[in-house]
């Protein structure tokens, strides 16, 4: 999952959608508490670690990463995270009652606002996330296939494969979106399981 879909499966606890989006920049264990996070920041981002164990193993992820090309396979989940953004973004009044254009605003004035410190490697991320509105963005499939670019070119190791990928998702588009329409149900199921067998906070 990228962006948009932590932020939304992460649900309304302002710690737990802080926590899903920046999850990716929290590295290594989680207990004892990585210095400078509190536990309700660390709480998301086990959230967000968790619905990515879930989506690896999910039937319809599991498919749409098989739809990928032989050349691009090693870097098939990033795409696949990206892509599923792209149709949360395009279904998001199935799944929401929020505009998207409200839903990104609030969350990234969550982040903005949020009291704790976060991961040095998020703060230039988020700058350009917020000014952009990145995950609103990724409603349009050409937007997606510039992130990916992006990523080849600033966030891999180069030389890798990821550059020129968003042709893929065209290709295939109806299959990716019915994986897609498969697994946020389930997905949000899975999220809300674990969200409500926590402590009372």
């Amino acid at each position: 999952m990228n962006f948009l879909a932590h932020a939304y499966l992460a649900g309304p606890l302002a710690s737990d959608r802080v926590g899903g989006v920046v999850g990716d920049f929290v590295k290594g264990l989680l207990d004892p508490l990585p210095a400078g996070l509190g536990a309700e920041l660390v709480a998301g981002v086990m959230l967000h670690r968790r619905i990515d164990s879930f989506a690896d193993g999910h039937e319809a992820f599991r498919r749409s990463r098989a739809r990928v090309s032989a050349e691009r396979r090693r870097v098939g989940g990033i795409m696949v995270d990206l892509f599923y953004d792209h149709f949360l973004a395009v279904h998001w009044n199935r799944f929401s009652a929020q505009p998207l254009i409200e839903f990104t605003a609030h969350t990234y004035q969550l982040i903005a606002l949020h009291p704790e410190p976060l991961p040095e490697s998020f703060r230039p991320v988020f700058e350009r996330m917020s000014k952009h509105d990145w995950m609103a963005s990724y409603l349009d499939a050409g937007n997606v296939a510039l992130a990916l670019d992006r990523m080849a070119e600033h966030r891999l190791r180069r030389p890798n494969p990821l550059a020129g990928a968003g042709e893929e998702l065209l290709r295939d588009y109806a299959g990716f979106e019915a994986d897609f329409l498969e697994f946020l149900p389930d997905a949000l199921r899975f999220a809300e399981s674990v969200r409500d067998a926590r402590p009372s906070r």
